[in-house]
């Protein structure tokens, strides 16, 4: 009888981090059902080194860094349990692959190396284009003026955003910012030598001896590797160090580019382009072509994702007659496909195969 069967507590957590079939699962304080709390066994860990069933495996549920999970099966004196069931997400990214991330923190540096407005356009766009909030976090700003930070936050504020300046060095900033990523899953992206690293230890003190013990141990150094992993902020919330944006590519829809651009969506708001499939180039009567400071970065942008779409397009269709030359410096043009066939030379010994047929043929 059912009455009679004993059934395993399930439990709800967090996966903190996925590595080949493993998952490292941060169990959800009160969420612990009654079962294992009236349990014999000892009181569950913080946190359960997991598999998955093998269920999952065959309707092919991929278990991502930030997927709240059921896990079943749970041995507290060892640590282990085994995930039964990955409960919907909110949010999905695919690179890096996190999931139920709220936001996306840029981190730039104003000074050493000194911002640069294309490349901080470039990721903004990407950070747009996963449709999270995205928070741009300006480090190094003791390095200049007051004057100075003022001129970038107008131009930046014109672009649609409101940066947080911080010091790392003297501490500017960082409760601000702090309090901003609390109980939030956080995805943290940035170019190497604007501090990212030590303003991470700065927000999770507990945490610097962790990443050097990682480092040394990689020997390669961290962003070498595609383990993904959450680290738990003392405020609460989430915060992904990954080196999945720090060469953001543009793979995005050429009809949704414009959207990635808060300028571009705001002229959009006060008005529709004549054409529905209008890309903002030089069709009449556009609402978003005009002159606004990053028009010709979303011309540039607008260029890349049409190459690439159009790349794709050829790969998929075996039987075009063009392929894709590159001709370095990131340029690339298509030319006609040879036909192996008509255009391959000779060999010796067939040469002479047929010289003999042919010597064979008139001797007939």
């Amino acid at each position: 009888m059912s009455g009679d069967q004993t059934t395993e507590p399930q439990l709800l957590g967090t996966v903190v981090a996925v590595q080949a079939n493993f998952y490292q699962v941060r169990l959800e304080e009160g969420r612990v059902t009654k079962e294992a709390c009236n349990s014999e066994k000892s009181p569950p860990p913080l946190e359960l080194l997991c598999t998955r069933r093998n269920r999952l495996k065959k309707i092919g549920q991929q278990i991502m860094a930030g997927d709240r999970v059921v896990v079943e099966e749970a041995d507290w004196v060892g640590k282990r349990g085994v995930v039964s069931e990955v409960l919907p997400r909110q949010t999905q990214l695919d690179r890096p692959p996190v999931a139920n991330a709220n936001r996306i923190l840029l981190v730039f540096a104003l000074a050493e190396p000194p911002l640069e407005p294309y490349q901080l356009s470039r990721f903004l766009v990407k950070a747009e284009s996963t449709e999270l909030d995205v928070v741009l976090c300006l480090n190094k700003s003791d390095l200049v003026s007051s004057e100075q930070r003022l001129v970038v936050s107008d131009r930046l504020e014109e672009w649609g955003y409101q940066p947080i300046f911080i010091s790392v060095k003297t501490g500017m900033g960082i409760e601000e910012l702090f309090h901003s990523l609390n109980n939030k899953i956080t995805v943290f992206a940035g170019l190497s030598g604007v501090g990212k690293s030590s303003l991470i230890n700065t927000l999770i003190p507990d945490l610097k001896l962790r990443v050097g013990e990682v480092s040394g141990k990689l020997a390669r150094g961290r962003h070498t590797t595609r383990h993904v992993q959450l680290f738990e902020l003392p405020g609460g919330g989430l915060l992904a160090d990954t080196p999945g944006f720090n060469q953001p590519d543009l793979d995005c829809a050429p009809q949704d580019l414009a959207n990635y651009f808060p300028e571009a969506r705001e002229r959009l708001k006060g008005g529709k382009c004549q054409f529905s499939d209008c890309l903002h180039r030089d069709e009449p009567n556009c609402v978003v072509r005009g002159d606004w400071e990053r028009y010709e970065h979303y011309l540039e942008f607008l260029a890349e994702v049409i190459a690439l779409q159009t790349q794709i397009n050829h790969q998929a269709d075996p039987e075009s007659n063009m392929k894709l030359i590159s001709k370095g410096k990131g340029q690339a043009q298509y030319e006609p496909k040879l036909e192996s066939k008509k255009y391959r030379r000779m060999s010796r010994r067939t040469q002479l195969q047929a010289l003999q047929d042919l010597y064979q043929d008139e001797d007939a």
